[in-house]
């Protein structure tokens, strides 16, 4: 019995590192679903954002807009500029 003690730790030493091996593995797809998950979330939360941006502009542009129709000659200039900054907002998408 006392020589079958080294053939069982020299057994164990070749199973455990592969087992080990296989769980790190197994975690693997796990991980990277995590990091696209919150990949995701991150531009999801972006996509959001920027729309509630162009929707304040929208309604800014509005205003000068009305403004501008009243004879305010600077609410128009900055009814155009607002305007651009939508444009620009909404190309990104």
């Amino acid at each position: 019995m006392p020589r079958s003690l080294p053939l069982v730790a020299a057994i164990a030493a070749l199973i455990l590192p592969a087992s080990m091996t296989n769980a790190a593995a197994s975690t693997g797809p796990v991980a990277v679903a995590a990091d696209t998950s919150h990949a995701s979330e991150s531009t999801s939360r972006a996509i959001r954002k920027r729309d509630e941006k162009i929707r304040k502009l929208e309604k800014k542009y509005s205003r000068r807009l009305e403004a501008c129709n009243r004879g305010e000659t600077a609410a128009c200039a900055e009814a155009n500029q607002i305007s651009g900054e939508i444009t620009l907002l909404r190309a990104d998408r």
